[in-house]
């Protein structure tokens, strides 16, 4: 039996490699940047980037929705495209186009669009999906490198997905092309929406999971710490009181309140510090005399999200801010640490 050959180990890494990291996007962004031109240099209302959008609206408008299909690498590109347009208010579903040839063909309705992926263009799956649904009148929508080739005859409009040249130093592997099909699928989608004024409160419906979902729905008031939880005292309070206050709760900060809880002013750890210059005058001193005035608020109904970005986009960030109603009584108060453990 014969030994197995060893591998020849690759050689070590040195900073030129960089070099050829860089040159595959440099070759990937060209390939957008071209398509880019051409398209921003049409003025043709008849351009296959008006007649898509066109066909989808009017697909869209009678209660369809797109049929993405690719496969392989094409497969991949496509599979992204329709979750982005199904996230951004536009219904779509990807069907692997096998599955669709032994029954899954079923899934595209009358009332549907299809959009299909293929470099070559001249692959055998696609086409004969692409047939089938053509015969039934539906429309398709085709995407590849390639506009002499069968799916672009097939196709009722062709989008140019066409590149110089793969980043793949064989331009054998499948790179820019698929990048640019990418782009061109986000490029629709997002247009789509603008288009149909699909605004982020519809998008937050469609993303209620994760990071995401809790920049766009998660409200002020779901995470603020209670009135009872929070240090507050009278103008007229005592730097000892205010202290004492402070150091119960231990939120770093207490604010200052009038009748019916009227926020007058907040002092943070951070005024406590500063106060201390006054050195033997300090515990002489009033809350008023060391609060922050007109301090920065928020209302509880806003998103916890435009709290944490007034919070930190202003010239000296904050770390707490008190929540008020619309007569700027006291209903809460939200930490940046607080908001921390959710984005």
């Amino acid at each position: 039996m014969e030994a197995t050959p060893k591998k020849k180990p690759a050689p070590p890494l040195s900073p030129s490699i960089l070099k050829d990291f860089a040159q595959v996007l440099r070759i990937e962004s060209e390939a957008i940047q071209r398509t880019c031109l051409k398209i921003e240099n049409s003025v043709n209302l008849d351009h296959p980037v008006i007649q898509s959008l066109g066909l989808i609206l009017e697909c869209l408008d009678r209660g369809g929705k797109v049929v993405v299909l690719g496969l392989g690498k094409s497969g991949k590109i496509a599979q992204k495209i329709s979750s982005t347009l199904a996230s951004t208010g536009c219904p779509s579903v990807f069907i692997h186009p096998t599955e669709a040839l032994h029954g899954d063909l079923g899934t595209i309705g009358a009332s549907d669009i299809v959009l299909a992926l293929s470099h070559t263009g001249n692959t055998d799956e696609i086409l004969k999906v692409c047939q089938a649904v053509r015969a039934q009148h539906i429309p398709v929508i085709g995407l590849g490198g390639n506009p002499q080739s069968q799916l672009a005859q097939l196709s009722s409009v062709w989008l140019d997905g066409s590149v110089e040249s793969e980043a793949c130093p064989h331009n054998l592997a499948p790179t820019s092309s698929t990048t640019l099909a990418l782009a061109l699928g986000d490029a629709m989608a997002v247009t789509l929406m603008k288009h149909r004024g699909f605004d982020a409160q519809a998008f937050a419906k469609n993303h209620p999971g994760g990071s995401l979902g809790r920049r766009l729905q998660l409200k002020v008031r779901e995470v603020m710490h209670e009135p009872s939880r929070i240090p507050m005292l009278p103008r007229d309070a005592s730097m000892e009181q205010v202290i004492e206050a402070s150091s119960r709760q231990n939120l770093g900060a207490v604010l200052i309140t009038g009748a019916d809880r009227e926020l007058l002013g907040i002092i943070t750890d951070g005024d406590l510090r500063r106060a201390l210059k006054h050195r033997d005058r300090f515990f002489a001193l009033h809350a008023h005399e060391v609060m922050t005035t007109h301090p920065t608020t928020i209302e509880g109904d806003s998103l916890a999200y435009t709290a944490l970005e007034r919070m930190e986009n202003r010239p000296s960030p904050i770390k707490e801010l008190p929540v008020v109603d619309s007569k700027n009584r006291v209903e809460g108060l939200v930490r940046i640490h607080d908001l921390l453990k959710f984005f």
